[in-house]
C-alpha cells in the first residue's frame, strides 16, 4: 500500500492554508455529514462552546473560517466542537534517557488521514505536528519545547465536548508546560475518551486520561495504549491487543533503559507495529520527537523523515508500507 505524505509550512494562515482547505473540504465534509446535518451543533453552538473552553483560539478560527469561504458547514466542521465519532488505535511511550524523547505509532485508517506534516506560527507560536482536520494535531511540538501524542482511551462513550485534535492544537498553542498541558487537558471538554502524554524541555512527563463523562485523571505513566486504568471495551482490547502493547513496551521501560535507537526500533516491529490496515488499524507512521532539540522523525520500517524548526521545507514523499512488498521512500 501506497500513501503519499506532504509537508506544509505556512506562518500565518493564507493562501495556501486555504487552497489546502479548498483540496480536502469534500471529503470531510462527507465525513462530517454522515449522520446527516441534524446530528452536528449548530453554528452558534460551536462558536459559545469555543468562547467558552478555548477563547485563546477564536481569533484564529475566525480567521481560518474566513479563509475557508465563510459557509456554515465549514465552520461548523472547523470548531471540532461534538463531530462524529471516530476510532484508532496508536501507542506511545517516553524515552526516559539523556535526551528525553516521545515515540508513537499511529494506528489509523489510511483513507481518513491527512498524510500531511503542518509547521506553523500561528499567535506567534511555532508549532510543528501532524494534521488532523487541517488545523488539529494528534501530535506535535511547540518551540517551547513542549510535545504532545494522543493514543485512543478504549471507551465508546461519547459526549458533550471537542475531537481531540483541536485539544491537541490548543495544548501546543498556549501551553510552555507539562504542568499547563495538564491543566488545560483537564479543563477543555472531549467527545470521546483518549489518553494524551506530554513532554517538556524540563524533562517533566504525564499522560492525562480523558473522558467525556469523567473528570480526567493525570497520571505519570510513560507508557499508553487504547486502554485507561481498566479494559472497559473488551473487543476492541483483543482486536487491537492493547494489554499486550501496553505490557511490552512497560518491560522496556522497567527492566532496564535501552539504548533511544533499539527502543525506537522495537515501535517498528510487532507487537507495536500493526500492518490491520483492512480493519482500520495499521501503523500509518511512527513519530520521534525531541521537543528540547526541537526535532522530529517520521519513520516506517525502511524510511526516515528527519523535520525540525530550524530545518522544515515544502516536499512530497511516497511511503511503501511492508504488506506492499516494497517498503521505502521515493
Amino acid at each position: 500500500m501506497e500513501l503519499v505524505w506532504r509537508t506544509f509550512a505556512e506562518a500565518e494562515p493564507g493562501e495556501k492554508w486555504a487552497a489546502l482547505f479548498a483540496e480536502y473540504w469534500p471529503d470531510y465534509r462527507m465525513w462530517w455529514l454522515k449522520e446527516g446535518e441534524q446530528a452536528r451543533p449548530t453554528f452558534l453552538e460551536c462558536r459559545r462552546a469555543l468562547d467558552r473552553h478555548m477563547p485563546e483560539l477564536l481569533p484564529l478560527y475566525e480567521q481560518l473560517c474566513r479563509l475557508a469561504g465563510g459557509g456554515d458547514l465549514a465552520a461548523r466542521f472547523l470548531s471540532f466542537y461534538r463531530p462524529p465519532a471516530y476510532l484508532s488505535g496508536c501507542s506511545q511511550a517516553i524515552w526516559p534517557g539523556e535526551e528525553p524523547t516521545l515515540v508513537r505509532n499511529y494506528d489509523y485508517h489510511p483513507a481518513a488521514f491527512d498524510s500531511l506534516v503542518m509547521s506553523t506560527s500561528w499567535q506567534g507560536r511555532r508549532v510543528i505536528g501532524t494534521s488532523d482536520g487541517l488545523w488539529g494535531l494528534v501530535d506535535g511540538m511547540n518551540d517551547a519545547g513542549l510535545a504532545v501524542s494522543l493514543t485512543f482511551g478504549g471507551r465508546t462513550v461519547v459526549g458533550d465536548g471537542f475531537g481531540v485534535p483541536l485539544i491537541l492544537r490548543y495544548v501546543l498553542q498556549t501551553c510552555r508546560t507539562a504542568r499547563e498541558a495538564s491543566e488545560a487537558l483537564a479543563r477543555v471538554p472531549t467527545h470521546m475518551s483518549y489518553n494524551v502524554t506530554v513532554l517538556d524541555a524540563e524533562r517533566n512527563f504525564l499522560t492525562v486520561l480523558l473522558g467525556p463523562d469523567r473528570p480526567a485523571a493525570v497520571t505519570h505513566a510513560a507508557v499508553a495504549t487504547n486502554h485507561q486504568e481498566r479494559v472497559e471495551w473488551e473487543a476492541h482490547a483483543r482486536m487491537t491487543a492493547t494489554v499486550e502493547r501496553e505490557r511490552f513496551l512497560l518491560q522496556r521501560l522497567t527492566l532496564h533503559v535501552e539504548p533511544q535507537e533499539k527502543f525506537i526500533g522495537a515501535f517498528l516491529k510487532p507487537p507495536i507495529y500493526s500492518t490491520a490496515f483492512d480493519r482500520g488499524f495499521g501503523t500509518l507512521y511512527t513519530a520521534v520527537y525531541r521537543p528540547r532539540q526541537g526535532e522530529m522523525e517520521l519513520r516506517w520500517p525502511r524510511a526516515v523523515w528527519p523535520l525540525s524548526f530550524s530545518r522544515f521545507k515544502e516536499e512530497t514523499r511516497r511511503i511503501y508500507t511492508p504488506d506492499s512488498m516494497m517498503d521505502g521512500v521515493s
